[in-house]
């Protein structure tokens, strides 16, 4: 395990956007890991992944639960809304594909973490009705955040919106994104994200961004001094392999828990 002791008030769990790669074994997996086990390996020195299949379209039932009998009992999984709902529909229309979708997902009971709306460019500031008016009619259990990447959309009356839906809004490392520090409900989902033009293989770092995990450890620490849950996944694209840029944030934070405290 990557995690140690903590003594902020808030939860913190980090991990990664995805685990199913192949130039992961060898430097992560164990040499001849078979792809049926790279969820369990996975979960030896992470409590927590982002799901990124599941924006492809919504899993089979059999395959979520295949996901809560695969791992520990702390273990937590996010995941983002199929781009059905976000990118093809932008909303419209898209109500019952959530209900369906959160419906499913919801077999993972108390390993369930935050669910993302994450929307393109295209997605515009002119839908903040139609925004509102879906967030507001989501089932109700899940934790819920938005990832809105149009700058336009990064006015005080989103973050008003969002705080009193107690949705959160996600905190990017995206290149052309301002990096926020938005705190809108009790909990924060942070995505460090990256180029996807930077990086080819995935099986070791190959860009320094220390100075960029500096700053975001300064956020993080305060975050959880203040009582929020910090979820934090990293690309691979941000510096090259994932797992290892956990790891190299764990030790910038200085040993900080990235499992579930509570």
């Amino acid at each position: 395990m990557l995690e140690t002791g903590g003594k902020g008030k808030g939860a913190l769990l980090l991990g990664t956007q995805g685990f199913a790669f192949d130039d992961w074994v060898g430097p992560f997996y164990p040499p001849g890991t078979a792809k049926s086990a790279f969820l369990e390996q996975y979960s030896r020195h992470f409590r927590t992944v982002e799901i990124d299949s599941t924006f492809y379209g919504s899993p089979r039932a059999n395959v979520v639960q295949g996901w809560r009998e695969r791992t520990p009992d702390s273990f937590r999984f996010a995941a983002k809304f199929p781009r059905l709902i976000t990118h093809d529909k932008k909303l419209e229309g898209a109500e019952g594909d959530a209900a369906a979708f959160v419906g499913t997902i919801q077999a993972l009971d108390d390993k369930l973490g935050p669910l993302t709306l994450q929307f393109a460019y295209d997605f515009t500031p002119d839908q903040f009705k139609r925004l509102e008016s879906f967030l507001t009619s989501l089932p109700r259990g899940p934790r819920y955040a938005v990832e809105l990447r149009n700058r336009g959309w990064l006015k005080p009356e989103l973050g008003e919106m969002l705080s009193n839906l107690g949705v959160a809004l996600v905190l990017q490392d995206l290149f052309y994104m301002p990096k926020l520090d938005w705190i809108t409900t009790d909990f924060t989902v942070i995505r460090w994200l990256g180029r996807r033009s930077d990086i080819q293989k995935f099986d070791r770092i190959q860009i320094d961004r220390s100075k960029e995990l500096t700053r975001w450890a300064d956020r993080v620490r305060r975050f959880l001094e203040e009582g929020v849950d910090v979820y934090g996944y990293f690309n691979n694209h941000f510096a090259g392999h994932s797992p290892a840029s956990v790891k190299q944030f764990l030790e910038i934070l200085g040993g900080e828990e990235a499992g579930d405290r509570k």
